[in-house]
């Protein structure tokens, strides 16, 4: 078979940062009133600043597609003319333009000068963009590819607005029932981040600067043991079963926000560290590699207060990981969900810190129904 390495990564971040105190001059008041959760979720999440495709008023400035491929176009920049060399391009997203047609296909649609090449769109949450990737280092590793694109991507901001909320609120009031949105809802609001980042991956490394070997792409899923933690487009019921949104008539979909991304923040902190990082341990040992022949360690993280939790299993494990060896920027990014670990690896790439011979690791996380992907990367 054919080595596959990464040989160049890019990002693309919409409009300005924005911080903590200004969150809710783009996201909105629910009810005219501040929210109740913002401060203590923000706090112990970490996040200071993010990045959305809309302005202050709500008007979209990009669509998830065209920053995907922006993204993708970025990494083109020194010559826009090879992007008609791609013969794969695979993408992620677990926040769609539409459920119709794929998001690889709309992605291509902004990319007129990629040629008739093959798509695919892996769906899920976070591990998505990992899928993405695995895809394309599998087409390459078995030389059915020259130049494969992975790219993730994230445009959950319109569905965090306050006005996605409004009907359910005044639901409540006329109810005479708390018009607070509910934590499992306004829990995510204050998480979740804009953006798309994008890999691009050959048979050889680059002639000239670095590239990364990838040695091996691991993943798995523990959904035919515990329920759902994460979801959108449906609700939970007692059983822990989801009702679909098709289940649902317009007006209830409107009253209760079905539509919303929600987080059962319980079960998130009993299961989401505990069940992938032992799975993380076995792969190592199944691998013969240990912690200490890794440089960067690169978790991709929904809130800092997950970092501390791993870094207990670590320590409970004998696993030694100082923390000069961690790398994340969710403090400046915000959680982009699938795009989040492309734009870490992208900063770390970029870096110019990077030496050849040195492992990198990354970890990826998924609530959803709990999900995990692990990728073991080598500077070459």
């Amino acid at each position: 078979m054919s080595e596959a390495y990464i040989t160049r990564i890019a990002k693309f971040l919409p409009n300005e940062s924005v911080s903590n105190e200004e969150m809710e001059e783009y996201l909105g008041y629910i009810n005219g009133k501040p929210s109740k959760s913002k401060a203590i979720v923000l706090r112990n999440n970490g996040i200071k600043s993010r990045y959305y495709a809309l302005l202050k008023d709500g008007t979209p400035t990009h669509s998830n597609a065209e920053m995907a491929a922006l993204a993708v176009s970025d990494l083109f920049r020194i010559n826009s003319e090879e992007i008609s060399q791609v013969d794969l391009l695979s993408c992620a997203t677990s926040s769609p333009d539409q459920l119709m047609p794929s998001h690889g296909a709309m992605v291509h649609g902004y990319l007129p000068g990629s040629g008739s090449i093959e798509v695919v769109s892996p769906s899920g949450v976070c591990c998505a963009g990992m899928h993405a990737f695995k895809y394309a280092y599998m087409s390459v590793k078995l030389g059915e590819k020259q130049k494969a694109v992975a790219c993730a991507s994230e445009r959950l901001s319109p569905v965090l607005r306050a006005d996605r909320f409004e009907d359910e609120v005044q639901q409540l009031l006329r109810l005479e029932q708390n018009p607070y949105l509910s934590f499992e809802k306004d829990f995510l609001r204050w998480m979740l981040s804009d953006g798309a980042g994008a890999f691009l991956l050959e048979p050889q490394p680059n002639a000239e600067g670095i590239s990364l070997k990838i040695d091996w792409i691991e993943g798995c899923s523990y959904a035919n043991e515990e329920e759902a933690c994460m979801y959108m487009g449906a609700d939970k019921l007692a059983d822990g079963s989801l009702k679909s949104y098709k289940e649902y008539s317009a007006g209830e979909i409107q009253d209760q926000s079905v539509f919303s991304i929600k987080q059962d923040v319980k079960l998130l902190g009993e299961k989401i560290v505990k069940l992938g990082f032992v799975k993380l341990k076995d792969i190592l040992t199944k691998k013969g590699i240990s912690m200490e022949d890794v440089s960067y360690f690169l978790p991709h993280l929904s809130s800092y207060f997950f970092e501390v939790k791993i870094d207990d299993f670590f320590k409970e494990n004998g696993i030694t990981v100082p923390k000069e060896k961690w790398y994340t920027n969710l403090v400046t990014k915000g959680n982009v969900g699938a795009a989040s670990i492309y734009m870490m690896l992208e900063e770390v790439f970029n870096s110019g810190a990077l030496k050849k011979g040195e492992k990198i690791l990354l970890a990826v996380p998924e609530s959803s129904r709990f999900s995990y992907m692990f990728c073991l990367l080598t500077v070459c």
